[in-house]
């Protein structure tokens, strides 16, 4: 069977749904929309040379990749690429086929390094490694039935000088929330480096992301100070999840996250998401224990894998 490999059309709202559908099937623990690929590629930096490819047969579109020059590394070259095939459509060369794609594109943006998220499964590390990717780090799928979840409950007082509001709350002005972003993901492992400076960059990017939900992305304050977020993404119908929750170096060590997370649960399954997903690095055992202390159970593990590519 004919595999075409091709950009997503901007404007085709069916190719959007495609994408939305192979990403969901061949990784179920995604927060996607049809805006928020859209997004995707309207807010990229023009420096990150960002594109959307899908594989597409006489049966629709079985694949896609998201691909990237990672433009905010202060080490120049580094790149990422993340493809997915619906399981229902494996063994067509759809994936080999994004792949080669996606490799030839950044190495002709001038990437010497490309970084790709593959499943820690034996079919998918094969495929992955016969390609010349070799594994670098691991990081947990987690998930929570909210509907479900005897949830711990909410705290009947908070400590003096501890404040919680959603982010909405700083609809006006959030830079506060940008600077704590910031220092926090300074913080996180990681195999690319970034510069974390661009505020206009991360209101596109961050802010504007159309699953970013303000009302449940939580934050927590101390003293009127941005202490501790979690940011939460939905896909506007019953899927809830926290895509990133930070505490500044200041204000670690009391129980800011756990307090943040917890608030943000609550206010997920009051507002009628039933299913809450996660992810943690493997060695990120805070983290861990305190999604376990909700309930969350691994569902799945991811295993980064890296490659050397060979400049055009």
């Amino acid at each position: 069977m004919t595999v075409l490999i091709r950009d997503l059309r901007p404007d085709d709202r069916s190719d959007a749904e495609s994408v939305v559908r192979v990403r969901h099937r061949a990784m179920p623990f995604m927060i996607s929309t049809v805006d928020s690929v859209a997004h995707e590629l309207s807010s990229a930096h023009p420096a990150q040379h960002y594109r959307i490819l899908v594989a597409e047969t006489a049966a629709g579109i079985v694949g896609t990749a998201q691909v990237g020059i990672a433009h905010d590394s202060p080490e120049p070259g580094r790149s990422s690429v993340n493809a997915y095939v619906d399981p229902a459509h494996r063994g067509l060369g759809a994936g080999g086929r994004l792949l080669r794609a996606a490799e030839e594109h950044l190495a002709a943006q001038g990437a010497v390094e490309t970084y790709a998220w593959v499943l820690d499964e034996p079919a998918h590390r094969g495929f992955a490694e016969r390609r010349g990717y070799r594994p670098s780090r691991s990081a947990h799928f987690l998930r929570l039935d909210l509907a479900a979840a005897a949830l711990p409950p909410l705290p009947e007082a908070l400590p003096a000088g501890v404040e919680i509001r959603p982010a909405s709350a700083f609809a006006a002005d959030p830079r506060p929330l940008f600077l704590a972003d910031a220092e926090t993901t300074s913080d996180e492992p990681g195999d690319v480096s970034a510069e974390f400076d661009d505020y206009e960059d991360w209101l596109a990017h961050t802010w504007h992301y159309p699953c970013l939900d303000k009302e449940l992305t939580t934050v927590v304050l101390v003293d009127g100070e941005v202490a501790t977020f979690t940011a939460a993404r939905t896909d506007g119908a019953t899927r809830y999840g926290t895509m990133m929750t930070g505490t500044r170096r200041a204000f670690r060590g009391r129980g800011l996250a756990k307090l943040a997370k917890l608030v943000s649960l609550h206010r997920a399954r009051a507002a009628g998401f039933t299913e809450a997903v996660t992810g943690n690095d493997t060695g990120n055992g805070p983290m861990l224990a305190v999604n376990r202390w909700f309930g969350y159970e691994i569902c799945a593990t991811e295993t980064r894998h890296v490659k050397k590519l060979e400049s055009e």
